[in-house]
């Protein structure tokens, strides 16, 4: 059984950073595209940032580039999201996925496109 389970959000004021994690099990990670997205009430899930297998390749969403880093570590099965310099707009659920589609791809922006998913975690920040 797969599973993904993030951990890490909570509530912080504007310009504080979190660091969410996404531990993964019943696959080997190795294998997938890591992808993190968050969904604020009211709106569409939104693409926020992938690395490839290995690591070495990353994508942001281009308002979000500079402040939040993803990376991961395959020996842990295990994906990050560094979120510096938080604004009241990032506030949301934040998921992770995991996908088997190799990057670069297009496809890799869009939720459905997603194998797997978190129960997601939320962030607050305040202003």
């Amino acid at each position: 059984q797969v599973q993904l389970v993030e951990s890490g959000g909570g509530l912080v004021q504007a310009g504080d950073s979190l660091r969410l994690s996404c531990v993964v099990s019943g696959l080997t990670l190795s294998l997938y595209t890591m992808g993190w997205f968050r969904q604020a009430p009211g709106k569409q899930r939104e693409f926020v940032a992938l690395i490839n297998w290995s690591g070495s390749r990353t994508d942001y969403a281009g308002s979000l580039k500079g402040r939040f880093t993803i990376s991961r570590d395959n020996a842990k099965n295990t994906g990050y999201l560094q979120m510096n310099n938080l604004k009241p707009e990032d506030t949301g659920v934040y998921y992770c996925g995991a996908n088997a589609r190799s990057y670069p791809s297009p496809r890799l922006h869009f939720s459905d496109d997603y194998d797997y998913w978190g129960q997601g975690t939320q962030v607050t920040v305040s202003s």
